[in-house]
């Protein structure tokens, strides 16, 4: 195995991982395994911010057996679906046990490739590497849509990744939501205990919770969904498919919580919203259920199409020795998921070793 040895002027060192959620932990644990040196990098203050930031009355809606990471099981009730803080506290526990090196509030502002090896600038030092791991997930930059630009300053507006509490939007007004995955759902009930909400409806697979008795994950892995690949045909048409909300439907959304709902946005005025159907309303708060997009501003190597997404073969770039991790169908249906990550990481960690057991041996002035 090919190692990095250690300068003074920068921290060098085989492999680093950027990102330290569930996935950069999951590739920490086989790196740990087989004894390859190497760091993972975290903005976040602790391990598991991301999941503490995220809006308080939030629930996984996989349960506790479909969120294991290699190695630790995921503590909990069979079929009791954790909250945010329970996932958290568990990529703690998780980096604690395996004593995997995460080093927080680490911002990378610039990775480049300098010859056949790595550079990473960051607020706290510049990092040196022959292999890198991009393992800062799905979820970038927040995507809004240009109906945003005609919103009154005056409306409280917010993506729903800074949406925290109904307490954000002021009472007494109206609220929309726009955009109906699972976080748009959820967000419209946990907003719907203060406001009346009314919750934008666009092209969405409403799925049941139970189906003869048994939870829906239950009968997903049965069937060996969650092993589908991208290249595959079921996969191909998989990824054509509206976005799913599990466990709750337009209707029981109307009679459970009072929320109204409206057809696609068109256009917002000032507080007025204009809908597909038509129909106008007026709104003292929107929160953008919207999704994100890929945002890699500080990779400064050419691995993007125009779009910025990255171009891979199974989280394997074109650059050699730079893979990416934690994708939305890196390669199966639940390669973005805390209970699929283990799968990617894995071979993730076959190939980096594989790249890194063809290389000749550096040597670095001490």
């Amino acid at each position: 195995m090919t190692s990095f040895t250690q300068a003074h002027s920068t921290h060098r060192t085989d492999v680093v991982i950027i990102g330290g959620g569930q996935s950069g932990l999951a590739l920490g644990y086989y790196l740990s395994r087989r004894g390859q040196r190497y760091i993972i990098l975290d903005s976040g203050s602790e391990v598991g911010h991301m999941w503490r930031n995220r809006w308080e009355s939030l629930q996984l809606i996989t349960p506790c057996p479909y969120n294991n990471l290699p190695g630790q099981d995921f503590e909990g009730p069979a079929w009791s679906f954790p909250t945010k803080d329970q996932v958290a506290d568990y990529l703690v526990r998780y980096a604690q046990k395996f004593s995997i090196p995460v080093r927080t509030q680490h911002n990378v502002s610039s990775l480049r490739r300098e010859g056949d090896v790595y550079r990473i600038e960051t607020n706290q030092g510049v990092f040196e590497a022959l292999a890198v791991v991009i393992a800062t997930g799905p979820y970038h930059e927040p995507r809004i849509p240009d109906a945003a630009r005609g919103v009154d300053e005056r409306v409280v507006q917010l993506h729903s990744k800074d949406y925290r509490n109904p307490q954000q939007i002021p009472g007494g007004q109206d609220v929309l939501v726009v955009g109906c995955g699972n976080s748009g759902a959820g967000i419209a009930q946990d907003l719907a205990r203060v406001h009346q909400v009314h919750l934008a409806l666009g092209r969405t697979a409403w799925l049941r919770r139970r189906i003869f008795g048994r939870d829906l994950f239950w009968w997903s892995h049965l069937l060996g969904l969650p092993r589908v690949t991208a290249d595959s045909r079921l996969g191909s048409r998989m990824k054509q498919q509206p976005d799913e909300v599990i466990g709750t439907s337009p209707e029981r959304l109307a009679a459970e919580h009072g929320i109204k709902l409206q057809s696609r946005v068109m256009a917002v005025e000032g507080n007025e919203v204009r809908f597909a159907d038509g129909t106008r309303h007026r709104f003292g708060g929107i929160v953008w259920a919207t999704g994100y997009r890929p945002h890699y501003p500080w990779v400064q190597v050419p691995v993007f199409t125009e779009h910025g997404a990255p171009v891979h073969q199974r989280g394997v770039s074109n650059s050699p020795g730079l893979y990416f991790l934690g994708l939305k169908w890196q390669y199966h249906f639940d390669s973005s998921l805390l209970g699929g990550v283990g799968r990617d990481a894995e071979f993730i960690d076959q190939e980096i070793a594989s790249y890194l057991s063809n290389r000749v041996p550096q040597k670095v002035a001490s």
